[in-house]
């Protein structure tokens, strides 16, 4: 594989070539990893940059209808927009449906827009290990903003905000049932809450629901990266494609509003450095599957099992073997 000529045909926006090095980036072989580090390295000098955008939803809410009308709207504006879309992994074969472009046939058809759906295997936190990555070649694409959609809703889904600038959470009309189900942590996180399917007979419904979900939002404390007003919860409709005029505006607004008063840099700064802890983190854990470590643990696994050594003590014979001295 030659990687500058793929660097060349990703910076001038051939969408094979960006296909072609999401799939490089996404392969565990380590001759892969390796090219897929040159290639990410040549690329960051580029110095394009894409509003990134997370959402994530309970199931059924409706969040491939709101991608696909959202879409559409930003690219009748002229907007280049990717999409990143998370499917679920089964843990038995590991295999996943993928049937994002399925559900957005008609943004899947316009030429200002691209769909990538991956697997999220065994990783947690409701986006797959290296969409981070597949996220810096869109941008080095030239797509102006990446949608990043994450499998579902619960307390590890957070994880998609430490690799996007706005963070959306879309829900559906429901009681204080469904309040108590998101529960704080992800609440927390947002930016914008979505209350979707405002419209035929559960308008009303949609409505009260909104109203709910701002009163929690003001019980929650101010955050020093959010404007007056922020976060909020809103009323739309992607099936009628109501409400993304306004759902749009405020999210350039606190963008806008991040990036005079230098909370865009910093959060960037600080998502850059939670990734290196995560990758040395994986590194690690790779590590611990090979050779005698790999042994080692069998080893004391078993003894965990039978009862003679507590899974704490074993975890600390485990650490207490790696060799990190030499750094």
């Amino acid at each position: 594989m030659d990687i500058a000529e793929l660097r060349d045909r990703i910076l001038k926006q051939d969408r094979r070539a960006l296909a072609r090095a999401i799939t490089l980036v996404e392969s565990g072989r380590a001759d892969h990893r390796a090219l897929a580090g040159e290639l990410l390295e040549s690329l960051r000098e580029s110095g394009r940059e894409a509003l990134r955008i997370g959402l994530s939803g309970t199931p059924g809410v409706g969040k491939s209808t709101f991608i696909e009308s959202f879409g559409l709207f930003l690219t009748e504006q002229g907007k280049r927009v990717a999409v990143l879309a998370v499917d679920p992994s089964s843990a038995r074969s590991g295999g996943s449906i993928l049937g994002d472009k399925t559900r957005m046939e008609r943004l899947s058809r316009d030429r200002n827009a691209f769909i990538r759906p991956s697997p999220s295997q065994t990783h947690l936190g409701g986006v797959a290990r290296r969409t981070r990555e597949a996220v810096a070649l869109c941008e080095a694409a030239g797509y102006d903003i990446v949608l990043i959609e994450t499998v579902g809703v619960g307390q590890s889904e957070t994880v998609v905000a430490e690799m996007s600038d706005l963070f959306l959470l879309l829900l559906a009309p429901a009681g204080g049932d469904e309040l108590q189900g998101v529960k704080r942590g992800i609440m927390e996180m947002a930016d914008l809450i979505l209350v979707n399917k405002a419209d035929g007979p559960l308008k009303n419904t949609a409505m009260r629901t909104c109203a709910d979900y701002a009163g929690a939002l003001r019980l929650l404390r101010k955050r020093s990266q959010d404007p007056e007003g922020f976060p909020k919860a809103m009323t739309i409709s992607a099936l009628e494609e109501q409400g993304l005029t306004d759902a749009w505006e405020d999210m350039c607004t606190l963008t806008q509003w991040r990036q005079d008063n230098g909370h865009w840099a910093t959060r960037r700064a600080m998502q850059s450095q939670y990734w290196f802890n995560e990758e040395v983190r994986q590194g690690v854990l790779a590590q611990l599957q090979t050779g005698s470590a790999r042994t080692q643990i069998e080893k004391l696994g078993a003894m965990v099992a039978n009862g003679q050594i507590t899974p704490a003590l074993a975890a600390d014979k485990v650490l207490a073997a790696l060799d990190i001295r030499s750094m």
